[in-house]
Protein backbone atom coordinates (compact mmCIF):
# COMPACT_ATOMS: atom_id res chain seq x y z
CA UNK A 1 0.00 0.00 0.00
CA UNK A 2 1.01 3.76 -0.65
CA UNK A 3 0.18 6.63 0.43
CA UNK A 4 1.03 10.00 -0.91
CA UNK A 5 0.40 13.84 -0.08
CA UNK A 6 1.77 17.34 -1.82
CA UNK A 7 1.86 20.87 -1.78
CA UNK A 8 2.81 23.82 -2.94
CA UNK A 9 3.23 27.61 -1.66
CA UNK A 10 4.29 30.53 -3.70
CA UNK A 11 6.58 31.45 -0.41
CA UNK A 12 7.18 34.88 1.01
CA UNK A 13 9.11 36.57 -1.34
CA UNK A 14 7.82 35.39 -4.72
CA UNK A 15 4.55 37.59 -6.26
CA UNK A 16 4.45 34.15 -8.19
CA UNK A 17 4.12 29.98 -7.92
CA UNK A 18 6.45 28.62 -10.43
CA UNK A 19 6.56 24.96 -8.87
CA UNK A 20 4.39 22.85 -10.47
CA UNK A 21 4.03 19.27 -9.28
CA UNK A 22 1.54 16.03 -9.73
CA UNK A 23 1.14 12.89 -7.62
CA UNK A 24 -0.95 10.16 -8.27
CA UNK A 25 -1.38 6.02 -7.22
CA UNK A 26 -3.82 4.51 -9.63
CA UNK A 27 -3.55 0.83 -7.73
CA UNK A 28 -2.24 -0.69 -4.94
CA UNK A 29 1.71 -0.61 -5.19
CA UNK A 30 1.63 1.56 -8.01
CA UNK A 31 2.59 5.44 -7.60
CA UNK A 32 3.71 8.73 -9.49
CA UNK A 33 5.12 11.52 -9.09
CA UNK A 34 6.79 14.77 -10.68
CA UNK A 35 7.72 17.68 -9.36
CA UNK A 36 9.00 20.73 -11.67
CA UNK A 37 10.70 24.33 -10.37
CA UNK A 38 10.52 26.81 -13.59
CA UNK A 39 12.47 29.61 -14.69
CA UNK A 40 12.62 32.24 -16.89
CA UNK A 41 10.97 35.07 -15.88
CA UNK A 42 7.63 36.45 -14.30
CA UNK A 43 5.23 34.45 -17.00
CA UNK A 44 7.44 32.39 -18.71
CA UNK A 45 8.66 30.07 -15.47
CA UNK A 46 4.88 29.16 -14.67
CA UNK A 47 4.39 28.22 -18.00
CA UNK A 48 7.81 26.03 -18.18
CA UNK A 49 6.25 23.92 -15.27
CA UNK A 50 2.77 23.67 -16.27
CA UNK A 51 3.90 22.52 -19.53
CA UNK A 52 6.40 20.01 -18.33
CA UNK A 53 4.19 18.32 -15.81
CA UNK A 54 1.07 18.30 -18.09
CA UNK A 55 3.36 16.68 -20.82
CA UNK A 56 4.95 14.53 -18.37
CA UNK A 57 1.66 13.04 -16.97
CA UNK A 58 -0.02 12.57 -20.77
CA UNK A 59 3.13 10.76 -22.15
CA UNK A 60 3.77 8.33 -18.82
CA UNK A 61 0.18 7.21 -19.33
CA UNK A 62 0.37 6.92 -22.92
CA UNK A 63 3.45 4.42 -22.55
CA UNK A 64 3.29 2.63 -19.19
CA UNK A 65 0.59 0.27 -20.46
CA UNK A 66 3.54 -1.19 -23.16
CA UNK A 67 4.67 -3.76 -21.45
CA UNK A 68 8.19 -3.60 -23.57
CA UNK A 69 9.18 -0.47 -21.95
CA UNK A 70 10.97 -1.22 -18.61
CA UNK A 71 10.14 1.91 -15.89
CA UNK A 72 13.46 3.53 -16.57
CA UNK A 73 12.61 3.99 -20.72
CA UNK A 74 9.14 4.76 -19.75
CA UNK A 75 10.32 8.39 -17.61
CA UNK A 76 13.14 8.51 -19.67
CA UNK A 77 10.65 9.29 -23.24
CA UNK A 78 8.08 11.02 -20.97
CA UNK A 79 11.23 13.44 -20.14
CA UNK A 80 12.30 13.66 -23.62
CA UNK A 81 8.58 14.55 -24.50
CA UNK A 82 8.16 17.09 -21.64
CA UNK A 83 11.41 19.06 -23.02
CA UNK A 84 10.35 18.69 -26.51
CA UNK A 85 7.35 20.62 -25.37
CA UNK A 86 9.18 22.85 -23.66
CA UNK A 87 11.52 23.86 -25.50
CA UNK A 88 9.05 24.25 -28.53
CA UNK A 89 7.26 26.74 -27.05
CA UNK A 90 10.26 28.88 -25.69
CA UNK A 91 11.33 28.87 -29.05
CA UNK A 92 8.09 30.10 -30.61
CA UNK A 93 6.88 32.58 -28.15
CA UNK A 94 9.14 35.79 -27.64
CA UNK A 95 7.83 36.03 -23.82
CA UNK A 96 8.91 32.51 -23.16
CA UNK A 97 12.08 32.66 -24.89
CA UNK A 98 15.10 31.53 -22.45
CA UNK A 99 12.32 29.62 -20.00
CA UNK A 100 12.91 26.00 -18.78
CA UNK A 101 12.76 24.26 -15.41
CA UNK A 102 13.84 21.27 -13.11
CA UNK A 103 12.33 18.04 -12.97
CA UNK A 104 12.45 15.16 -10.54
CA UNK A 105 10.25 12.47 -11.27
CA UNK A 106 9.33 8.71 -9.17
CA UNK A 107 7.44 5.69 -10.53
CA UNK A 108 7.26 3.50 -8.40
CA UNK A 109 6.27 -0.44 -9.26
CA UNK A 110 6.66 -4.23 -7.74
CA UNK A 111 8.47 -2.58 -4.86
CA UNK A 112 11.38 -0.58 -6.76
CA UNK A 113 11.29 3.12 -6.90
CA UNK A 114 12.55 4.28 -10.36
CA UNK A 115 13.94 7.74 -10.50
CA UNK A 116 14.67 10.83 -12.96
CA UNK A 117 16.28 14.76 -11.90
CA UNK A 118 16.99 17.01 -14.42
CA UNK A 119 18.16 20.62 -12.36
CA UNK A 120 18.39 20.81 -8.75
CA UNK A 121 14.85 19.55 -7.50
CA UNK A 122 15.56 16.52 -5.13
CA UNK A 123 14.58 13.17 -4.42
CA UNK A 124 15.11 11.59 -0.54
CA UNK A 125 14.72 8.16 1.01
CA UNK A 126 13.50 8.37 4.26
CA UNK A 127 13.19 5.89 6.93
CA UNK A 128 14.05 4.80 10.88
CA UNK A 129 17.62 4.24 9.72
CA UNK A 130 17.86 7.60 8.25
CA UNK A 131 17.79 10.06 5.11
CA UNK A 132 19.70 9.58 1.88
CA UNK A 133 19.55 12.10 -1.39
CA UNK A 134 18.57 9.70 -4.40
CA UNK A 135 19.13 12.39 -7.04
CA UNK A 136 22.24 14.23 -8.03
CA UNK A 137 21.81 18.06 -8.17
CA UNK A 138 22.79 19.19 -11.54
CA UNK A 139 24.08 22.39 -10.17
CA UNK A 140 27.31 24.72 -9.94
CA UNK A 141 28.01 24.06 -5.99
CA UNK A 142 27.08 20.60 -6.65
CA UNK A 143 30.11 20.39 -9.24
CA UNK A 144 32.29 22.04 -6.88
CA UNK A 145 31.02 20.05 -4.05
CA UNK A 146 32.53 16.79 -6.06
CA UNK A 147 35.43 18.65 -7.02
CA UNK A 148 36.15 19.06 -3.52
CA UNK A 149 36.62 22.72 -3.63
CA UNK A 150 33.72 23.56 -1.15
CA UNK A 151 32.09 21.16 1.26
CA UNK A 152 28.52 20.34 1.41
CA UNK A 153 27.91 22.46 3.87
CA UNK A 154 29.21 25.41 2.21
CA UNK A 155 27.18 24.59 -0.79
CA UNK A 156 24.00 25.65 1.27
CA UNK A 157 25.03 29.29 1.48
CA UNK A 158 27.05 29.94 -1.79
CA UNK A 159 26.18 32.98 -3.54
CA UNK A 160 26.23 30.77 -6.72
CA UNK A 161 23.85 27.67 -4.95
CA UNK A 162 21.00 28.48 -7.02
CA UNK A 163 22.93 28.16 -10.71
CA UNK A 164 21.81 24.91 -12.37
CA UNK A 165 23.42 23.53 -15.32
CA UNK A 166 21.31 21.01 -16.66
CA UNK A 167 17.57 22.55 -17.43
CA UNK A 168 14.54 20.76 -19.09
CA UNK A 169 13.89 22.87 -22.16
CA UNK A 170 16.54 24.79 -22.18
CA UNK A 171 18.07 22.73 -25.74
CA UNK A 172 16.59 20.92 -28.03
CA UNK A 173 17.84 17.54 -26.61
CA UNK A 174 18.04 16.63 -22.57
CA UNK A 175 20.04 14.21 -20.67
CA UNK A 176 18.05 13.25 -17.77
CA UNK A 177 19.45 11.11 -14.68
CA UNK A 178 18.10 7.95 -13.98
CA UNK A 179 18.04 5.90 -10.43
CA UNK A 180 16.53 3.08 -8.92
CA UNK A 181 16.16 1.84 -5.16
CA UNK A 182 14.16 -1.01 -4.00
CA UNK A 183 11.79 -0.16 -1.12
CA UNK A 184 10.28 -1.57 1.95
CA UNK A 185 7.49 -0.93 4.58
CA UNK A 186 8.30 1.52 6.67
CA UNK A 187 10.04 3.30 3.59
CA UNK A 188 9.14 7.21 2.58
CA UNK A 189 9.93 9.14 -0.46
CA UNK A 190 10.22 12.56 -1.01
CA UNK A 191 10.44 14.64 -3.90
CA UNK A 192 10.66 18.45 -3.41
CA UNK A 193 12.22 21.64 -5.13
CA UNK A 194 15.11 23.60 -4.09
CA UNK A 195 12.74 26.28 -2.04
CA UNK A 196 12.40 23.60 0.61
CA UNK A 197 15.84 21.56 0.73
CA UNK A 198 17.57 24.92 0.64
CA UNK A 199 15.87 25.90 3.47
CA UNK A 200 15.71 22.48 5.87
CA UNK A 201 18.43 20.56 6.45
CA UNK A 202 18.52 16.98 5.79
CA UNK A 203 17.87 15.94 9.32
CA UNK A 204 15.20 18.17 10.22
CA UNK A 205 13.30 16.69 7.12
CA UNK A 206 14.03 13.37 8.47
CA UNK A 207 12.33 14.58 12.03
CA UNK A 208 9.44 15.76 10.74
CA UNK A 209 8.79 12.52 8.43
CA UNK A 210 9.66 9.93 10.63
CA UNK A 211 8.77 11.68 14.36
CA UNK A 212 7.37 15.44 13.64
CA UNK A 213 3.77 13.79 13.78
CA UNK A 214 1.18 12.35 11.24
CA UNK A 215 2.36 11.54 7.52
CA UNK A 216 -0.61 13.27 6.39
CA UNK A 217 0.48 16.56 7.88
CA UNK A 218 4.28 16.57 7.22
CA UNK A 219 4.31 18.78 4.00
CA UNK A 220 1.81 21.03 5.83
CA UNK A 221 4.48 21.16 8.46
CA UNK A 222 7.54 21.04 6.42
CA UNK A 223 6.18 24.51 4.29
CA UNK A 224 4.84 26.04 7.85
CA UNK A 225 8.80 25.77 8.86
CA UNK A 226 10.05 27.29 5.70
CA UNK A 227 7.43 30.17 5.66
CA UNK A 228 8.43 31.25 9.20
CA UNK A 229 12.00 31.25 7.93
CA UNK A 230 11.57 33.53 5.00
CA UNK A 231 10.62 30.82 2.75
CA UNK A 232 12.57 33.06 -0.49
CA UNK A 233 11.89 30.77 -3.40
CA UNK A 234 8.61 28.84 -4.34
CA UNK A 235 8.48 25.71 -1.98
CA UNK A 236 6.89 22.30 -3.22
CA UNK A 237 6.95 19.02 -1.30
CA UNK A 238 5.67 15.37 -2.52
CA UNK A 239 5.58 12.39 -0.17
CA UNK A 240 5.12 9.21 -0.35
CA UNK A 241 4.76 6.10 2.28
CA UNK A 242 5.58 2.79 1.64
CA UNK A 243 3.08 0.48 4.10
Amino acid sequence: MIYAWGITDRGVVRTQNQDGYYLNVPSEGVAVGVVCDGMGGAKAGNIASMIAVETFVDTLQTLNGDPDLPPPAVLSRAAEASNEAVFRRASSDPDCFGMGTTMVAVLVADQTAYLLNIGDSRAYHINQEGITRLTRDHSVVEDMVARGDITPEQARTHPRKNLITRALGAEEHIRADLYEKELQSGDYLLLCSDGLSNILSDQELLYEVIHGGEPSDCCQRMLSMTINRGAPDNVTAVLFQIL
